[in-house]
């Protein structure tokens, strides 16, 4: 390499102390962040946490896998199947009493005009 043959300037030992002083402060920050992460997995509070989720965990799951066998059930059972069976019929049924009155209000309607 080429030896250098300018001399510093005041800008480049300016840039050296600002290098400086960035370079420190991260690592003060970083040793903070260090010690505050020692401080809390090696705590009680930490352990306790962490059981109580794997806890949570497993009874989520487990409710899940019941609630989705229920579910199945209900669909195959025969009394869903009625119940659905008689909501159809309902339903049916009430759209032909709605389409009838629709079709008398219209006739009625059409009787007047003709008036």
């Amino acid at each position: 390499m080429k030896a250098r043959t300018q001399k510093r300037t005041k800008d480049e030992a300016f840039l050296v102390s600002v290098a400086e002083s960035i370079g420190t402060t991260l690592g003060t920050i970083a040793s903070k962040a260090n010690a505050a992460q020692k401080a809390l997995t090696h705590t009680s509070v930490a352990r306790t946490l962490k059981r109580e989720r794997k806890s949570l965990a497993r009874k989520s799951k487990t409710a899940v896998r019941k609630t989705a066998s229920a579910a199945r059930n209900l669909k195959s059972s025969k009394v869903a199947r009625a119940t659905r069976r008689g909501l159809r019929r309902l339903t049916t049924s009430a759209e032909r009493a709605a389409r009838r009155g629709a079709a008398k209000i219209r006739s009625a309607r059409r009787s007047k005009e003709r008036k």
